[in-house]
């Protein structure tokens, strides 16, 4: 076990370069105002994603679905179709149920080649056919009991209104179809007053085997690992994680820090199980599934927590290290594993990072309308470099620029919000610490608006038929969505104009200033930030001494 601990796993390390992604959970006591809140980050490599939509839809009697692998459009099969579908938009449907993921991989050996439905497919599929979020697991788990599990390890987020879960996943192996076991899950239901998170690796390990009300299990979830050898204790000592997906490096520095920094943020004491997420440590104490914060969170605390970088732990990215640059930036390149004279080493992965496609921070609320109590607040790209915008879960119709046509990851388009955030964000991300206040500013007026705006909004809903409130609503979202492109378009002018050649035009009251002749004023030549300055001449010596 202790060697299969501390070695890079394989099959994580392919998972992440597939899709790293990071989901933060809170129960709706734990929540300010009594919602149930989850957030995604979806860290593709290089994917491109519109904002999601399967329209509500009747189906008759022998009407098939065909599935294709979400990450890679592989057909993988056909299944029966349901009687009725749900509206779905992005990750929310139109009960406000939402589910995200995070992959983890686990056991090589256990990844059915011959199954029909991956993860991705999955997350809609269960989307169009539940109400609450324990409907969505019956439904997943029976869909893949039936038709098998396509994908790896998987860790998925199932919420509602009411109830917050963590659902684990993963095939057993295309050998096992003879025997009729297709698949291995465990869900544990996230306590009301907890937060909880998980960043690709598996999270549950010992569960309660006779709490029927707050865990769910597939009957063979010990069996299968008796017969495959992995687990030999008690059925009240068996734990998911350590028999299917153990824990090494990767599995604690590069993914459980994530969930590690999240706590920190929001309990004291966090530092005990620092050992842990620092990966280094063989005896190191395990972090708990979920933890109770000290105050309650909004959404606007996790949209924070969606941009961390490990801001004041030990593993903050050194934003005044080389990797960092002149500018100081807290991101590093892919992939995270490097060699250097045939020496191993990495970049510390935390939430925010630069290939993330798009994010979403998901508010759902048990006592308005449900045409309106599920606000899906979502981003196309990073979410540090990005506005969240309000998405009702009644959406029918998608604002032009998260479906815009003709664009996608070959195609750049500036009507495209994934585009035109990429553009702004790839500009400032080399000239961090100079050109990251300017987007800030822009990023934080703009959700202090739509947070403003809220309750008026939702107020003027509530006095309409829901006919109406479902076209307001959607006509609102749409809106939002477009000024924000629009704006982001203005500030991507704003910062090509004020940094150009890495100078600084100055400003006053929101204008560039001009000289008394009418040219632009005497620009600004900031040169080195100081911490780079002092590390230059440290490591050049005399040479550009005067």
């Amino acid at each position: 076990m202790k060697k299969r601990l501390f070695l890079l796993s394989s099959v994580l390390l392919m998972v992440m370069y597939a899709a790293a992604c990071t989901n933060f959970i809170v129960g709706k006591k734990a929540s300010v105002d009594g919602s149930v809140i989850c957030s995604y980050n979806a860290d593709s490599y290089g994917a491109f994603m519109n904002l999601a939509h399967y329209p509500a839809a009747k189906h008759k009697k022998g009407d098939m679905r065909k599935i294709y692998e979400w990450d890679t459009n592989k057909y993988l099969g056909e299944i029966p179709e349901a009687e009725e579908t749900y509206n779905v938009v992005g990750n929310i449907n139109e009960w406000q149920v939402t589910i995200g993921e995070t992959t983890y991989g686990g056991r090589e050996e256990m990844v059915d080649s011959t199954g029909i439905i991956d993860y991705g497919s999955l997350i809609y599929i269960g989307l169009q056919r539940s109400k609450t979020a324990r409907e969505a697991i019956r439904v997943m788990t029976s869909l893949v009991e039936t038709y098998g599990y396509y994908s790896e390890g998987e860790t998925f987020t199932v919420c509602d209104p009411n109830e917050a879960w963590i659902l684990e996943m993963q095939g057993c192996g295309p050998d096992r179809q003879k025997s009729k076991e297709r698949v291995v899950w465990v869900a544990r239901r996230i306590p009301d007053e907890a937060i909880c998170g998980h960043a690709n690796q598996s999270r549950i390990g010992q569960f309660p085997l006779k709490d029927k009300e707050n865990v769910l299990y597939s009957k063979n979830v010990i069996k299968y690992a008796r017969t495959m050898g992995w687990y030999e204790g008690k059925d009240e000592d068996f734990s998911w994680k350590m028999a299917y997906a153990a824990p090494d490096f990767s599995g604690r520095r590069i993914c459980d820090a994530r969930v590690w920094s999240f706590f920190n943020h929001h309990v004291k004491g966090m530092e005990r199980y620092l050992p842990w997420a620092m990966g280094k440590d063989e005896q190191a104490e395990d972090m708990p599934l979920w933890v109770i914060p000290e105050k309650k969170l909004s959404v606007a605390d996790i949209m924070s927590d969606m941009r961390d970088h490990f801001e004041g732990t030990p593993m903050a990215i050194d934003s005044t290290d080389i990797g960092g640059g002149i500018w100081q930036m807290p991101y590093r390149p892919t992939p995270l594993y490097f060699k250097v004279d045939g020496k191993d080493y990495f970049n510390e992965r935390p939430t925010s990072t630069q290939q993330t496609a798009w994010s979403f921070v998901s508010q759902m609320r048990s006592w308005l309308p449900r045409q309106m109590g599920g606000c899906f607040w979502f981003g196309n790209d990073d979410g540090n470099m990005v506005a969240y915008t309000p998405i009702y879960c009644s959406m029918t119709e998608r604002p032009e620029c998260y479906n815009t046509p003709g664009a996608d990851e070959l195609n750049f388009s500036d009507k495209n919000a994934y585009w035109v955030e990429n553009w702004v964000a790839n500009m400032v991300y080399p000239r961090y610490s100079m050109m990251f206040p300017s987007l800030k500013e822009v990023r934080d007026s703009l959700e202090q608006a739509y947070f403003a705006q809220q309750p008026e909004v939702e107020a003027k809903a509530k006095e309409m038929a829901p006919a109406e409130m479902q076209k307001f609503l959607n006509d609102y979202s749409v809106q939002q969505a477009q000024q924000m492109l629009a704006r982001w378009k203005q500030l991507a002018i704003h910062l090509i104009v004020k940094y150009n050649d890495m100078a600084v035009k100055p400003e006053e009251n929101g204008q560039f200033k001009r000289s008394k002749y009418g040219l632009g004023a005497t620009v600004e030549r900031p040169g080195y930030p100081a911490p780079f300055a002092r590390r230059l001449v440290r490591e050049t010596g005399e040479r550009y001494s005067k």
